[in-house]
């Protein structure tokens, strides 16, 4: 089974026509060319940065499968595969597999607010249908449950393919208490760009960012060094970063991320409703801040 290894994975954006009606493919490939050129460790397909809930089916497998092929094993491609139904999970995750990706990003189901229980059946099922590494992905602003430190530990125990986490709770107490408690390795990537640096000190090995959609050779340097021990010049880097971080969730994300792509002429601005296009205000300010860091 392929290991997930350390470091900085870029949760991917996709690129869309202006009227958002169609996949902007040349840009995507652009994307992942440029994500590929600054070396950054992996690649996320199909996340929510990636509007997951608005694509089809179709849309999600090419997505995945062109990050395969451009990739060609430079990358670890792990495909975002989330869904509150367990069963489309599960065809979602199977699907991915089919397209080429080493991995599977699951999100806790969101709005049914299931019990740990039922987090607990979720990802044992998922686990049992699929042989590849899986990533679990917890972010209860988003999906209104927690998957409890408990739960994962239990899930640990019975899933030897869960492999990793992302996690997204909002601070550094959750990695921390469960890194503590775990009996086995387990990967902790930071879901949070702004807390990359907090959460690699309490055992953390790296970041999902989204700002590496647009610098991600910076953060992946910030990884890097944090990794080797390097810590003055990482906490150095991530101060520059740190506006641009910020800057990125001023609006639903992926708003601000692609309104600074579009900026720099990387792509349209335009998101699928119920998302709608950064606003003016915004744009001014990401212009200003991209500014700020590039010119440091």
């Amino acid at each position: 089974m392929t290991v997930l290894p350390p470091g900085a994975y870029t949760a991917l954006v996709t690129p869309f026509s202006p009227d958002g009606n169609a996949v902007d493919w040349q840009a995507y490939e652009r994307l992942i060319d440029g994500q590929l050129e600054a070396r950054v460790t992996g690649l996320v397909p199909c996340g929510t940065t990636g509007e997951s809930p608005t694509l089809s089916e179709t849309e999600q497998r090419e997505l995945i499968a062109r990050a395969v092929k451009l990739s060609r094993g430079r990358a670890t491609v792990v495909a975002g595969i989330g869904s509150n139904s367990t069963k489309k999970t599960i065809d979602s995750a199977r699907a991915a597999l089919e397209a080429g990706a080493d991995g599977v990003m699951a999100v806790m189901p969101y709005y049914n607010k299931p019990s740990q229980d039922g987090l607990f059946a979720h990802v044992k099922a998922l686990s049992d249908a699929v042989s590849c590494p899986v990533m679990l992905y917890n972010i209860p602003g988003r999906c209104a449950v927690d998957l409890s430190v408990d739960t994962l530990l239990r899930i640990l125990e019975a899933c030897p393919n869960v492999v990793a986490l992302k996690d997204a709770s909002g601070g550094v107490l959750y990695t921390q208490e469960l890194l503590l408690k775990s009996a086995r390795s387990l990967l902790v990537l930071a879901g949070d760009d702004a807390l990359t640096l907090p959460l690699m000190a309490v055992g953390a090995r790296g970041v999902i960012s989204v700002t590496s959609n647009l610098y991600p050779r910076a953060v992946s340097e910030v990884v890097e060094d944090a990794l080797a021990g390097r810590s003055v010049e990482a906490a150095a880097k991530n101060k520059r970063l740190y506006a641009v971080h910020r800057a990125m969730f001023v609006e639903p994300n992926p708003q601000p991320i692609k309104a600074a792509l579009s900026l720099k002429g990387r792509m349209s601005a335009s998101v699928r409703l119920p998302l709608v296009e950064a606003s003016q205000s915004v744009k001014g300010m990401l212009a200003d801040v991209l500014k700020t860091f590039e010119a440091s």
